[in-house]
């Protein structure tokens, strides 16, 4: 099999199975474990797919830029937004990650909730103060200009200083085996900090970031309260997820 024909059968593999499993491919095919490893490398190099041990799994779309995502499933994300700020309770405390869809949970929220909000997101803080009633609280540091989100080793310092009753946090991956994934090493231990002072934690994932994964792992699955998503829930990836009890609460 030539090169170019490997390149497709590997790319239809990871759209239909929603995986690749290197030594799998290499005895389908005849060919050395190797050979598959430098076809995932290159394709990864391309952005096609996320290398991880073993093989590869579908890399997510929401490893773009901030502005680019913006416009990216911007339906699924409203959905998602407005489950979300119903979790948030008059008088609550909420640590609130940065993102296109946390913004979206801003938008959201009764104009006159009284709560206090806790955010590492220039964005974010500036979206609530059109809310009079929400206090703000804004964590700073080194500004991850891709999500526009402060992180570094300030940043966890100072969040290792808050408590809320509940954390609304964003990833670019959601994946059974690779768990919640996000793209840059730093903003993922951010996101644990964040995670850590909360009573509860929610992960706002719509649909396009269901089964892909990212580099850099953020929390197991048992280091969650719950998944928000507008994924159907008879998806492959959604049931196997429910089966591992992990709880789903839909916004379809």
């Amino acid at each position: 099999m030539l090169a170019a024909e490997r390149r497709d059968h590997l790319l239809e593999l990871l759209a239909r199975e929603g995986k690749i499993v290197a030594k799998d491919v290499a005895a389908e095919l005849g060919i050395s474990e190797d050979s598959v490893r430098r076809d995932l490398r290159d394709l990864a190099g391309e952005g096609l797919c996320q290398r991880v041990y073993g093989g590869a799994l579908p890399v997510s779309p929401a490893v773009a830029d901030y502005r680019s995502r913006r416009s990216v499933a911007p339906e699924g994300k409203l959905k998602v937004a407005a489950v979300a700020a119903g979790l948030v309770r008059p008088g609550g405390t909420v640590i609130l990650d940065g993102g296109t869809t946390a913004l979206a949970v801003v938008h959201a929220l009764p104009q006159g909730l009284a709560c206090t909000v806790i955010t590492h997101s220039p964005t974010i803080a500036a979206a609530l103060i059109d809310h009079p009633r929400v206090e703000i609280f804004l964590i700073g540091g080194r500004v991850f200009k891709h999500s526009a989100v402060a992180c570094g080793a300030a940043a966890v310092e100072a969040a290792q200083n808050v408590s809320a009753d509940l954390c609304l946090l964003g990833v670019t991956g959601v994946h059974p085996d690779a768990g919640l994934t996000t793209g840059d090493a730093e903003e993922a231990a951010m996101k644990r900090a964040l995670s850590a002072r909360a009573a509860d934690t929610y992960v706002l994932a719509s649909s396009e970031k269901i089964g892909t994964a990212s580099r850099f792992r953020v929390l197991p699955w048992d280091g969650i309260s719950g998944l928000i998503t507008d994924a159907d829930p008879h998806q492959p990836v959604i049931e196997q997820l429910t089966a591992q009890g992990v709880e789903i609460l839909p916004a379809g």
